[in-house]
């Protein structure tokens, strides 16, 4: 069971889908606007938030901004446009994934299913066989934290989840289909991960025309590798 907070102006929207959530067994709240949904997500400590972004009193955009300044609970937006560039824009605000309307709700519960498995918890045994190191970086998929010769990288959500699976395959060429179907759980919008890629380069300190980490083959994937260690 998840409990999932809705927030949904739509009255018809937000009671087929607390219907059909409820009937697969999850606790929901829902809220018919942006505030009231913020003031529930404070108080009741939902698992994961679905946001429309049509909403009556602030653009779903500016509450998502609000909703991440207070918490990082996983949010998968609900939008009626099938925009790349606005899906985009919306993960790089802060979303975790997305559903585009009019959604089925066993396509919602799969994405809700995906993000928590992306943040769950690792027990202490796992974590020690997880430990991961390439070179001069260290990732700690318990924390979730990682460092670059003992630097610390401000990381998001995503750009963690993919630097740690090509962590967990280094040496390797992953093609941008893998890590949009193992990372986002998702086949479509390749261009994601192109723009999260380019996001971690830059926080990583890579020069792309001579990466130490990420070494792009063309047509093929990415691959992650310390050109330092190698050299050295």
């Amino acid at each position: 069971m998840v409990h999932v907070l809705l927030i949904e102006d739509d009255p018809g929207i937000r009671t087929a889908v607390t219907r059909a959530l409820l009937a697969r067994g999850h606790a929901v709240d829902s809220a018919p606007d942006g505030l009231t949904g913020l003031q529930m997500l404070l108080t009741q400590d939902p698992e994961t938030v679905i946001l429309d972004l049509g909403l009556p009193d602030i653009s779903g955009d500016r509450l998502l901004s609000m909703i991440r300044a207070a918490s990082g609970v996983p949010v998968i937006v609900a939008t009626a446009r099938d925009d790349e560039g606005l899906i985009v824009q919306l993960l790089d605000a802060g979303a975790d994934d997305y559903v585009v309307k009019p959604y089925d709700p066993a396509h919602l519960e799969a994405r809700i299913r995906a993000v928590l498995r992306r943040g769950g918890p690792t027990t202490d045994d796992d974590a020690a066989r997880s430990a991961l190191k390439v070179g001069g970086l260290t990732i700690d998929p318990a924390r979730r934290t990682a460092d670059i010769d003992g630097r610390a990288l401000d990381l998001t959500r995503l750009e963690f989840d993919v630097l740690a699976y090509l962590a967990a395959n280094p040496g390797r060429v992953v093609s941008r289909k893998e890590l949009l179907r193992e990372v986002w759980q998702r086949t479509d919008s390749a261009r994601t991960v192109d723009v999260h890629l380019s996001w971690l380069r830059r926080k990583l300190g890579d020069d792309v025309d001579d990466p130490r980490f990420l070494h792009v083959h063309r047509g093929v994937g990415i691959m992650l590798e310390d050109a330092a260690a190698g050299s050295a």
